[in-house]
């Protein structure tokens, strides 16, 4: 029924302005303004996928990572992000998370977790 159709997902944030700083600025990421939809916006993402990104007055963030990018190089991702003043997230109940955030355990690729200005949840990880 909707093998062809070219779905996309998206997310909700508290503020469009600091999102739309956040992902453009601090991320790097390609960043259009919807204004046929409301002044919704969306992220441009590798591999010509978008995602639509809304303001939502009562939004309560993802529990859940809601992007993940995958890079070859985790460290140098790391540490882009933390010069642009991202803190990563450290998750107690992982264990084998290096001085830097990077979850390196078994069973994964080395992964480390930060999150938007609205408190969404996204991940870098090491793709090889």
């Amino acid at each position: 029924m909707f093998a062809k159709s070219e779905a996309f997902s998206g997310f909700s944030v508290d503020d469009l302005s600091r999102a739309k700083t956040f992902y453009s600025e601090t991320l790097g990421l390609e960043v259009s303004d919807v204004e046929e939809m409301g002044g919704l916006m969306t992220l441009q993402l590798a591999g010509d996928r978008n995602v639509l990104v809304y303001a939502k007055p009562d939004h309560t963030p993802a529990s859940f990572t809601i992007l993940n990018f995958p890079v070859s190089d985790i460290d140098s991702a790391v540490d882009g992000l933390l010069e642009r003043g991202v803190r990563l997230e450290r998750y107690d109940n992982l264990g084998d998370t290096d001085a830097k955030g990077i979850y390196r355990g078994p069973g994964g690729p080395a992964i480390a977790w930060f999150k938007d200005p609205a408190g969404n949840v996204l991940s870098v990880l090491q793709q090889d």
